[in-house]
């Protein structure tokens, strides 16, 4: 079985739709993980809600879904995330909020838990400290989680003596799943923050128990010229180019 990990799509259509066609060059898709923020800063929203859900698959909610959905506020985000979450509200039907609004904050498959955040805040706690990694195996009651919200892709493992450690994940990197813990976070689909514009995602090979990291090339001058000529801010169209 193959299973793709996409997270933090942020409405970025080109860039999910790259990620798709990637990983189906070599066979086709059985499941679809998506760990949070289908919605948000980019201007196909519906596109994408539709895109996940043509797949058998399992999504959790991410702040920038709830916040689409009305289900929580914008106070906590910036400006501009926040002008983009009332304009992504306003493109969204009754039914496509009711999905959203409907997401489970903790999904589990198997080996895997999916959350956002984490475990201890599964929209809003950003995993990319040690205290959170710490925290999240403390909490976490399948050997494996997968989360998003920080665009960043890494691995983090918990010895059997209870240390952790982080690693970077790069493009190819393959994972044979051992039997430590793991974090998995695949990076970002539709807003990469780690100076890579390239678009991330993870494949888990369930057979062969591996995870693979790849990064995808897209037409991020069609994502821009979209976010411009629907009036979202300039800055969240500029950043697509650096990855940030």
């Amino acid at each position: 079985m193959r299973i793709l990990i996409a997270a933090d799509i942020h409405a970025n259509l080109e860039a999910f739709q790259a990620v798709l066609r990637h990983a189906e060059q070599p066979g086709a898709i059985d499941r679809l993980w998506c760990p949070g923020d289908i919605v948000g800063y980019g201007p196909d929203p519906s596109a994408c809600i539709a895109l996940v859900r043509s797949y058998p698959h399992v999504a959790v909610a991410g702040n920038h879904d709830l916040a689409a959905a009305g289900k929580i506020g914008t106070t906590d985000f910036n400006a501009a995330a926040a002008e983009a979450a009332m304009w992504t509200a306003g493109q969204l039907n009754y039914e496509e909020r009711r999905y959203l609004e409907q997401l489970p904050e903790v999904a589990y498959e198997g080996d895997f838990t999916l959350v956002h955040g984490s475990l201890r805040a599964p929209i809003w706690e950003y995993v990319l400290q040690m205290p959170a990694m710490e925290a999240q195996f403390r909490l976490m009651e399948t050997p494996h989680s997968i989360i998003g919200h920080s665009h960043v892709a890494f691995l983090a493992e918990e010895g059997d003596d209870g240390r952790v450690w982080m690693s970077a994940w790069k493009d190819g990197d393959v994972v044979n799943l051992p039997e430590s813990r793991l974090i998995v976070n695949p990076g970002g689909v539709g807003q990469p923050r780690d100076g890579d514009p390239r678009a991330a995602y993870a494949l888990y090979n369930a057979d062969a128990r591996t995870i693979t990291l790849h990064r995808v090339e897209y037409d991020i001058a069609a994502t821009q010229q979209k976010m411009r000529a629907a009036g979202l801010p300039a800055s969240l169209a500029e950043r697509l180019s650096f990855g940030q």
